[in-house]
């Protein structure tokens, strides 16, 4: 059962980072909006717990660095935000 879930898991990063990139190849969102960094924080993260389950330490890496631009990303562009709607 637990496999069956992490499994799920992996699945669904792998559809939440294509979803993202789709998206985003066809214009429909931007790179600096916060349905693509969500998605790519989303799908990035179950794909790290699936590459940890399976102890493939540079998918989960990758992925991990992955996760972590799209946080950066999003928190950057929070602040922003929050400058502009401070002024």
């Amino acid at each position: 059962m637990k496999q069956i879930i992490l499994t799920s898991i992996g699945w669904l990063g792998v559809v939440l980072c294509t979803l993202g990139y789709l998206l985003l190849s066809l214009k429909v969102i931007k790179a600096e909006s916060r349905t693509f960094q969500l998605l790519n924080i989303m799908g990035g993260l179950c794909l790290v717990a699936t590459a940890i389950d399976n102890s493939d330490m540079p998918n989960a890496v990758a992925n991990l660095l992955w996760m972590f631009i799209g946080v950066f990303a999003l928190g950057r562009q929070l602040r922003i935000q929050g400058a502009s709607r401070a002024e």
